[in-house]
């Protein structure tokens, strides 16, 4: 097992994570089942679906839950043969102390796989991340090249209407490549009636083996991204569109234009046994073949009992 996803495995069985949520709890006893779908394609022509049933033995909400996970996942590399794989997960969050933290660990029935984070809710916030999942590439699914990024983030405020965001990470693959992660956000509060938001996002990475294998890797690469966002609520739903252009550039080609555009929609919780959430992306960092629209969708509906 890699080294890094052993703090996964801490994570999921520190004593954080071992909190019982208080049994008077309003949601307490209550079950949930839910349903979701993920598509993701791009100019290479690899599509990405998968497609999740949870059950959770205990559900009081989006933050508070045990369950397991069934996912079918279908990998179309470059257009060629598609390869599915079945995945099952134990998933499980919780927010009933001072640190909040969500969990999904599993297997794809060749390794363990999943994601996990825990965060604080004070003025600086901290959170720390780990995933792992295969490499949707060619190689990375016919002869299983895996990555496991870990990492943290910490939020420093300035006021109420600008924020900073910290974020540094290691992603391990499969052989000898590690991709060293550095990202910096800036939010400019605009309107606050209207929760419009400028911001400028910067992002790093430099790979100590560029090019290992078939997945994105140059030596280094580097994205600068001013993005407007705007969320709003109405009759408790809440609703986000963000876009924005900027430049990147990598270690083997000089700069170029980056796009971003995202949209997501989410259901109320309060007063409701049903929960939906549905998000949209596209962007158009590079691949190998230079190549580089990329859109996702994905959808889920939770329904407690």
């Amino acid at each position: 097992m890699k080294p890094l996803f052993v703090v996964a495995l801490w994570l999921a069985a520190s004593p954080v994570a071992a909190q019982e949520t208080d049994a008077n709890d309003a949601g307490s006893g209550k079950h949930a089942a839910g349903i979701d779908f993920f598509a993701s394609t791009d100019a290479d022509q690899t599509d990405v679906f998968r497609a999740g049933v949870n059950f959770d033995v205990e559900h009081q909400d989006q933050r508070n839950y045990l369950g397991l996970r069934y996912e079918k996942a279908w990998y179309r590399p470059l257009g060629q043969a598609t390869v599915d794989k079945d995945r099952l997960f134990v998933r499980a969050a919780d927010s009933s102390g001072p640190w909040n933290w969500s969990a999904q660990v599993g297997t794809d029935g060749d390794t363990v796989i999943g994601a996990a984070t825990i965060h604080d809710d004070a003025r600086f916030r901290k959170e720390f991340f780990i995933e792992r999942d295969i490499v949707e590439t060619p190689r990375g699914v016919s002869d299983g090249i895996y990555y496991t990024f870990v990492g943290g983030a910490i939020d420093l405020p300035a006021d109420d209407r600008n924020n900073f965001t910290l974020v540094a990470g290691a992603q391990e693959f499969t052989g000898k490549n590690v991709r060293l992660h550095a990202r910096a956000n800036y939010v400019h509060v605009v309107k606050p009636e209207l929760g419009l938001s400028a911001q400028l996002r910067a992002r790093y990475f430099h790979s100590t083996r560029p090019r290992e294998f078939d997945y994105y890797s140059p030596r280094w690469y580097v994205q600068i991204l001013p993005v407007a966002q705007m969320r709003r609520y109405s009759g408790g739903w809440r609703y986000m569109i963000a876009g924005g252009v900027g430049a990147q550039r990598d270690a083997v080609s000089d700069w170029r234009a980056s796009y971003y555009a995202g949209a997501e929609v989410t259901s109320p919780e309060v007063g409701r046994d049903w929960y939906l959430k549905a998000s949209a992306l596209y962007n158009n960092i590079p691949q190998n073949s230079g190549a580089y629209d990329y859109g996702q969708f994905s959808i889920a509906l939770t329904r407690a009992f």
